[in-house]
């Protein structure tokens, strides 16, 4: 039998059958693995091998206590391993829950099944609109096939509704189907709306949040087909499932779905190709597409079922307004005409969401004496000011450190907090509306995930006068109060090297500018920007995605950037930059390229150094596919082959990160 395992050496293993009844295609299993256990999966049967059977270790043991992988999730594995370029045995073990790859047998009495097979019963709140209707028919007709769709539908156009009838429909069958959400912070305001919609229906969870225990139960659900929904993070596509027949992608342009360590996978890529072999549709739903999804539609491959209207009575696309800050008067870091509309929202009882993408209190603690500033030891980046706990943190390394008394190089004690976090703009509005309930979102304020759920409840109920938040506001979340969305610092992005800052710019702010007039009272958006005749705010301007789209293609394909290239990056980490150089320049020499293979010189990372290793990478385009898959697996062939002890690699194929 041919065993993968997770071991370094990136290759398959030949054992012997024990006695008893055979392992098959598809059992985990315990094998010798040197002088351990390990736990592997066998994927193929083999009648010959190029080890004596005189010298053919035995399978220990054939683990029974979950269902058998079936043969198309085994091919999901290979697909992912070969595209990613990553080993079958890291892909396939990796992909299991933790408890399903340990040696430990399962608590059968806890992990025992006893879910009920799901009931098609459906709780429909609202009725369709007809665009709403026209969407489900579209897609409705394309169960029993393959079928890429774009649900490209403006913020409050209901789209979760869409898919609770498209789901309901699953049930009746009896079959399963997979919703994929881009963070955990939503899934518990989706999973009651799911719970509340089909009360007699399993429905089975999946993130990293979750407990061993609890992951591997959802897990379980999934794989012995108890489940008729699975609702989970970009994880959630890895599970197997026997009755598929529908995938939905929510936020599907969300860079979450792209894992960032290990098998560095798109779950929406994923979800694409898992429905293209499972021979069911594919929703991807979102009010701003990335620009491939939008790409792909042009090109035919996906078809496009537009909602152009929010579904609620009356309920109207904000207005969005620039604020000119080279003219505006600035006080504590807001503008006049804002501090005016927040108090006229108070004083008519509506809510107010504050948007600032960056947490903390003041993202730099200088000396105005000297010019020193806080930096982290380990990366080339500045330590970022928490009062609420007195301390200084690095959001790239997680380091810490105390809040020094004076300055380490001049003894000035006089030390001064530079620029707005959310903590510090929490605190300004509650100095200036000490009346007003000021509630703050953002990953220290919603560590747990129970005090997250309770929050946002409360601020659907009306508990919270001035919402101050990250991205963890920006998508998802429906507040029927409130009617302003004042953005901070949106011009950051605008100076980025990044060629994907505009695109993720514009998603965010009409993410964010959609929470504003979800109902019948009408919604403001107000942007603080020094760039008030930038081309994207006027897109923003219109709600005109299609036109932003288009004229940020155009540059794509001018400049020779993805859709129109395909892209992978070899990354290094070493003690010493020079020798991250060297390995990458090394790397790219010993395997030869083909003309329509471009490989790049190595740079230093922008943040070159981080949790204590210097960073480099070099990137591969081509405008073939084949081709750079070609090159990458000879790249990732001579790599394994030849590990160095002193550099830590990985290849990062279709990379979305750049820093």
């Amino acid at each position: 039998m041919r065993v993968a395992l997770d071991v370094p050496l990136a290759r398959l293993f030949d054992y012997a059958q024990a006695g008893g009844a055979p392992a098959q295609i598809g059992d985990r299993v315990v094998v010798p693995f040197g002088a351990r256990q390990q736990l592997g999966v066998v994927i193929e049967a083999q009648a010959d091998s190029d080890v004596p059977v005189s010298r053919m270790k035995a399978i220990t043991a054939i683990r029974d206590d979950a269902p058998r992988l079936p043969k198309d999730w085994l091919e999901l594995m290979r697909f992912l391993s070969g595209y990613y370029q990553r080993p079958l045995g890291e892909t396939l073990i990796s992909s299991l829950p933790p408890r399903l790859r340990s040696l430990k047998p399962l608590p059968r009495k806890a992990l025992a099944s006893g879910a009920q097979p799901s009931s098609a019963r459906f709780v429909a709140i609202y009725t369709l609109t007809d665009k709403q209707r026209e969407a489900f028919e579209a897609i409705n007709e394309a169960f029993g096939r393959f079928r890429a769709f774009l649900l490209h539908g403006v913020t409050g156009s209901g789209k979760t509704e869409v898919y609770l009838h498209l789901i309901a429909r699953v049930l009746e069958r009896g079959a399963q189907a997979l919703v994929l959400v881009p963070e955990i912070s939503l899934t518990p305001q989706l999973e009651a709306r799911f719970r509340h919609a089909f009360p007699e229906a399993c429905i089975a969870v999946m993130h990293s949040g979750l407990e061993d225990i609890a992951r591997t139960t959802g897990w379980l659900q999934a794989a012995r087909g108890e489940a008729g929904i699975v609702l989970g993070t970009r994880l959630g596509v890895l599970a197997p499932l026997p009755r598929l027949s529908l995938i939905v992608v929510d936020e599907e342009h969300d860079p979450s779905f792209k894992q960032q360590e290990g098998l560095r996978y798109s779950a929406r890529d994923a979800a694409v190709y898992r429905a293209k072999a499972m021979g069911c549709p594919v929703v991807l739903g979102t009010a701003t597409p990335s620009l491939e999804s939008w790409h792909n539609a042009r090109l035919g491959r996906y078809a496009v079922v537009e909602l152009p209207e929010r579904a609620a009575p009356g309920a109207k696309l904000p207005g969005v307004k620039t604020i000119d800050l080279r003219n505006a008067h600035i006080d504590a870091g807001l503008s006049g005409p804002l501090w005016s509309a927040i108090g006229e929202r108070l004083a008519r009882g509506e809510q107010s969401l504050i948007f600032i993408n960056r947490r903390g209190y003041a993202p730099v603690l200088a000396c105005e004496a000297c010019g020193w500033a806080a930096a982290c030891g380990r990366c080339t980046a500045r330590m970022v000011l928490h009062s609420v706990d007195r301390r200084l943190r690095c959001h790239h390394c997680g380091a810490e450190g105390a809040i020094p008394r004076a300055c380490p190089t001049c003894g000035n004690v006089d030390l001064k907090p530079l620029g707005r976090g959310t903590q510090r703009l929490e605190e300004t509005l509650q100095e200036r509306f000490p009346a007003a309930r000021v509630v703050r979102i953002d990953r220290d304020s919603a560590r747990r995930r129970a005090d997250l759920v309770r929050t946002l409840e409360g601020i659907r109920r009306g508990e919270g006068d001035i919402l101050v938040g990250t991205q963890l506001l920006a998508k998802g979340h429906d507040f029927p109060g409130l009617t302003l969305v004042g953005v901070v610092n949106a011009d950051t992005a605008l100076l980025s090297t990044d060629y994907r800052a505009a695109e993720r710019l514009f998603a965010v702010l009409e993410q964010v500018a959609g929470r504003a007039g979800r109902r019948e009272r009408p919604g403001e958006v107000l942007i603080q920007t020094r760039y008030p005749g930038h081309p994207l705010f006027q897109s923003l301007a219109r709600h005109d995605f299609a036109g932003f789209a288009e004229s940020q293609l155009a540059e794509r394909r001018a400049a020779g950037f993805p859709p129109f290239v395909f892209e992978a990056a070899l990354r290094a980490e070493a003690a010493k930059l020079d020798i991250a150089i060297d390995f990458l320049e090394q790397a790219a020499s010993a395997v030869p390229h083909p003309d329509d293979v471009a490989v790049y010189d190595p740079v230093p990372n922008v943040l070159t150094r981080r949790a204590g290793l210097e960073r480099a990478q070099l990137l591969v385009q081509s405008r073939s596919r084949p081709a750079l898959q070609s090159f990458l697996a000879g790249l990732s062939e001579h790599l394994f082959a030849n590990v160095p002890r002193n550099v830590r690699w990985h290849l990062d194929v279709d990379p979305l990160e750049f820093d």
